[in-house]
């Protein structure tokens, strides 16, 4: 089984994915910070590839992108410290991005240097879904890499079915239809992922987009497999007094 199928085997319930930025806080911190996010208790590392625009990512997100490439981070260097990802991380490890750096570094040598370096999956927000299908989904199979797609709480049900049906590893439950990092009010989110349970999905299901504290993580947790946290994790980064303190702060915060 891949990692990800293994993971989900094991631990079927209250998965916490962490997101970090390639390069952020310094430049060469990428792999401190997933040693230090497998120490002290993610299960999956979400490594964010940093770009210039990106569309998904609130304004907390978006200033570490922006850190991350004033800092000289790039697809090639972000590749080069990966050289030394396994077996130092043995946890899943997922590649987040936009297509058009992506396209810019050449999508085949792109995933062949993911899977060469043990990356486990990828998410591509921008990339559509007959894209996907017809083009880019063969690439990225053929080099044994999971693809996750988003949904949404206006994604119709016939949508959220045929994108589980090409998701792998697990399908991205955004919590709501805005950008990462903003509050939210989890009972409506409560009843959108009742009812993606209620489909019986093939994939499991990990939500995001304005989690921040235990509570929400228990609370997503409550419907879904598991939880996504990023902008939170970023700001204490940027507040705490070095990598290893300050993830260790944030994840005993998150699940204990």
């Amino acid at each position: 089984m891949s990692r990800l199928q293994t993971l989900f085997a094991r631990k079927p319930s209250q998965v916490l994915n962490v997101y970090c930025t390639a390069g952020f806080p310094g430049r060469d911190d990428t792999l401190s910070v997933m040693q230090s996010l497998q120490a002290h208790g993610a299960d999956i590392i979400e490594l964010g590839i940093p770009y210039s625009d990106p569309l998904a990512d609130g304004p907390v997100i978006q200033q570490s992108n922006a850190v991350a490439l004033h800092n000289g981070m790039s697809i090639p260097l972000m590749f080069e410290q990966l050289q030394h990802l396994r077996p130092a991380i043995r946890l899943p490890v997922i590649l987040m991005g936009y297509l058009n750096p992506v396209l810019q570094f050449g999508f085949e040598r792109f995933c062949a240097a993911a899977a060469q370096a043990g990356v486990d999956g990828l998410i591509l927000p921008d990339l559509p879904e007959y894209e996907f299908e017809h083009h880019y989904g063969p690439v990225i199979r053929g080099q044994g890499l999971d693809f996750s797609f988003l949904v949404t709480p206006e994604t119709t049900e016939a949508r959220i079915r045929q994108l589980d049906q090409l998701s792998s590893g697990f399908l991205y439950a955004v919590s709501s239809s805005s950008t990462t990092g903003g509050e939210k009010d989890m009972q409506p989110v409560a009843a959108y992922l009742e009812r993606l349970r209620s489909y019986r999905l093939r994939n499991p299901v990990l939500v995001g987009f304005g989690i921040k504290d235990r509570s929400g993580f228990v609370s997503a947790c409550q419907q879904a497999d598991g939880a996504i946290i990023g902008s939170a994790y970023i700001k204490s980064l940027e507040a705490g007094p070095d990598i290893a303190s300050a993830t260790r702060r944030f994840l005993e915060s998150i699940l204990t």
